[in-house]
């Protein structure tokens, strides 16, 4: 069988968090998975879109890329690297549905404060966070060429305008994409640090902090016992 392709977003300030979500992942996958970092020094040869002031990170838009770096086939999911999985990741590709092109959390997320993690701007705009954690059917998502991910604006890939019909994004579980500081996140499956993770000093209190340290701890003594 192939392995799961999962394409978590990369920014140098959050290296350790790619590097914790990543075990989490690996460690309760039943499957094979193939974990791939959108770095911006390694799409430069097609992606060099000039950074927009309301750009919180380096993957805010090569994270749409995730098809074309699929060859548009089969499916792939994309993730934001301010989260940790706590459960099998084959259980998400396992709801994969080919009459949608897109699948998603749709949350209804109004931010309360105006800044975010290292003083960045927060945004507020419709579809807020779908983008953040999305399975992907590839053969669907032709739209997003690499010329049109570096020319279209940020609202028309956020709010999946490519798509052309909302119809075409399906629903996942709120408990695949719950947001730290804003949901109720017992039981979650996958904690998404939205407004700062954990490994920011100014967030080291954060609701779930302790989730995250005891991930990381795992990883660094090597130990896949959960």
């Amino acid at each position: 069988m192939e392995p799961l392709r999962i394409f978590i977003g990369y920014d140098p300030k959050e290296a350790v968090a790619f590097s914790v979500l990543a075990h989490s992942i690996q460690v309760r996958a039943s499957v094979p998975v193939s974990i791939t970092p959108i770095m911006l020094s390694q799409v430069g040869c097609f992606h060099n879109r000039i950074r927009d002031p309301k750009q919180s990170t380096d993957f805010s838009f090569s994270r749409f890329l995730t098809p074309y770096l699929s060859g548009y086939k089969g499916w792939s999911l994309f993730m934001d690297c301010d989260m940790l999985v706590l459960d099998d990741i084959a259980k998400v590709f396992a709801r994969a549905n080919d009459d949608y092109a897109v699948m998603c959390v749709k949350h209804d997320h109004k931010p309360k404060n105006t800044t975010k993690f290292l003083g960045a701007l927060q945004t507020q705009y419709e579809k807020k966070n779908w983008s953040s954690f999305m399975l992907m059917n590839n053969e669907k998502c032709t739209a997003l060429t690499p010329d049109y991910v570096e020319t279209a604006t940020g609202l028309e890939l956020h709010q999946f305008k490519w798509l052309g019909d909302d119809a075409l994004i399906g629903d996942l579980p709120h408990e695949w994409n719950c947001l730290v500081g804003y949901d109720d996140c017992y039981g979650a499956k996958c904690l998404h640090y939205t407004e700062g993770g954990p490994y920011f000093d100014d967030y080291g209190d954060v609701s779930h902090a302790a989730d995250w340290y005891i991930e990381k701890n795992r990883m660094e003594t090597v130990s896949t016992r959960l």
